[in-house]
């Protein structure tokens, strides 16, 4: 499968963030093209990583499929001949977005990320580390890093166009959103993790805490949109590898990030960009992280069609 740094579709393009590409189909319909992009610190690479846009749009379809029931949601297909068959004019481009590509419902989007935490790591722990807070709430005392929070916590955040998102109180989220769609919201969140957290563990893997968006449809309803539960809006840990008080190993970027840090502390990057260019090895390390997490969760291999 060849990579992609950046698409160019017989579509008018609206949008693009790290990751995705986003083009208007028409007044109710949208096509979100994962790109093998990928960023860490902020910062987006120059290289691209491998499947890495077919594994972040195949497992948000494969949560899609499984929440149907729960929540309703946006993903109207991610399989690439039904779009085709939907959006006559991407047919010359099948090969191009092949696996990586979802037609979706249009909404107008909730300007917060809802985060859910099921357990403690990440900019949470370093907060709680130096204040035993969240967001500026307090948490229970003597924590370790990488505990299980029961129940898991709800802590939104506001959403930046670039650099990071700002955690923010329940409070402050329903002087944004109002009380009755913050307290969907914190609902839907909640009802999304507890299903996904589980059928995860079933085979394998911890969900330590992930972030969902939600939009409002035509039809007044509150659903869930873009990706779900991907090794890019989560993070996902081994479980037989779990062990409170450290961190964790994880089905992410982690062979990125290591890299980067590694640059920064022998001052051969400053964390700004442009950013160093990646060896081979922590590209191929990388692709394999997710493509395992993508088999971990299906039980299958990844095959593009």
């Amino acid at each position: 499968m060849t990579t992609m740094l950046s698409s160019d579709l017989p579509l008018t393009k609206i949008g693009r963030g790290k990751v995705r590409d986003i083009y208007a189909v028409d007044d109710e319909r949208l096509l979100l093209v994962t790109t093998d992009r990928i960023s860490a610190f902020d910062v987006v690479m120059g290289e691209t990583i491998p499947m890495k846009g077919a594994v972040l749009t195949q497992v948000s379809a494969f949560w899609f499929s499984q929440l149907g029931g729960v929540v309703p949601h946006h993903m109207i297909s991610a399989e690439t001949d039904e779009i085709v068959d939907a959006v006559p004019v991407l047919a010359p481009h099948r090969a191009e977005i092949a696996g990586r590509a979802m037609l979706c419902k249009r909404t107008t989007v909730f300007p917060i990320e809802c985060v859910i935490r099921g357990y403690i790591t990440g900019s949470a722990w370093k907060e709680y580390a130096a204040s035993g807070t969240l967001a500026g709430e307090k948490l229970p005392e003597s924590l370790l890093e990488s505990d299980k929070l029961t129940p898991p916590i709800f802590s939104p955040a506001t959403k930046a166009e670039t650099g990071h998102d700002e955690n923010i109180t329940i409070a402050r989220m329903r002087e944004i959103v109002g009380e009755e769609d913050a307290y969907t919201l914190e609902s839907m969140t909640r009802a999304i993790y507890t299903l996904g957290e589980e059928i995860a563990r079933q085979r394998g893997i911890i969900i330590a805490d992930t972030k969902f968006e939600f939009g409002r449809d035509t039809d007044g309803r509150i659903i869930l949109i873009d990706e779900v539960m991907t090794p890019d809006s989560s993070r996902f840990w081994a479980a037989d590898a779990y062990q409170p008080g450290r961190p964790q190993p994880s089905f992410d970027k982690q062979p990125l990030r290591d890299h980067l840090d590694a640059e920064r502390r022998a001052g051969r990057w400053n964390g700004e960009a442009p950013p160093p260019k990646l060896p081979a090895e922590v590209v191929d390390a990388t692709s394999k992280r997710y493509l395992e997490a993508y088999r971990r969760l299906t039980g299958a291999d990844l095959v593009v069609k």
